[in-house]
């Protein structure tokens, strides 16, 4: 049931209006693989991608396969964390998802278009440019990484303590 709030989350929030490159599809894809089975860990973003880009439009084949392996990526990421999970390596996978998304994408704008001079003055002039949307991507993953990690892990505390609560109900009146 997580998996498909989490996909539904990701399209729906890439659909409605924002500032370009601030959506929670790093964030989906890094709790992904934190938290889900694998499979659905790393087919999670992709299939939030897909659903959002039937609305959004599809760009060429070559920047949908470095667009969604960025996630995939990203996925991973989130399997890494999961074996070291705290603050810090959640913090850090988010930035490390963010520069891999930024690095690869702007990457296939330089090689696929004729915008930059095909140079390393050109490949510069790219990704100086693409700061601004790296800027944005950072402070979405960072944002909706800790509202779905915060969210998460209160809710695991809340149930916890219910459940404790319980236990020593039930221990108080059976004993």
């Amino acid at each position: 049931m997580l998996a498909y709030f989490l996909i539904l989350f990701g399209a729906a929030l890439r659909v409605v209006p924002h500032a370009a490159n601030f959506a929670p599809i790093g964030a989906v894809a890094l709790f992904g693989g934190v938290y889900l089975n694998k499979r659905y860990a790393l087919v999670l973003p992709l299939a939030a991608m897909f659903i959002s880009d039937i609305f959004i439009g599809f760009d060429s084949l070559q920047s949908r396969f470095m667009v969604y392996g960025s996630f995939l990526l990203i996925g991973l990421i989130g399997l890494w964390v999961r074996k070291h999970k705290n603050i810090f390596s959640i913090a850090g996978g988010s930035l490390l998802g963010s520069a891999l998304f930024y690095f690869i994408t702007n990457c296939v704008v330089f090689y696929s278009t004729k915008m930059y001079p095909h140079t390393l003055a050109g490949q510069i002039a790219s990704y100086t440019n693409a700061l601004p949307f790296f800027r944005n991507t950072v402070t979405s993953d960072l944002f909706y990484t800790a509202i779905l990690f915060g969210t998460y892990e209160v809710a695991l505390a809340w149930q916890k303590k219910r459940a404790l609560k319980a236990d020593k109900s039930a221990d108080y009146v059976v004993g």
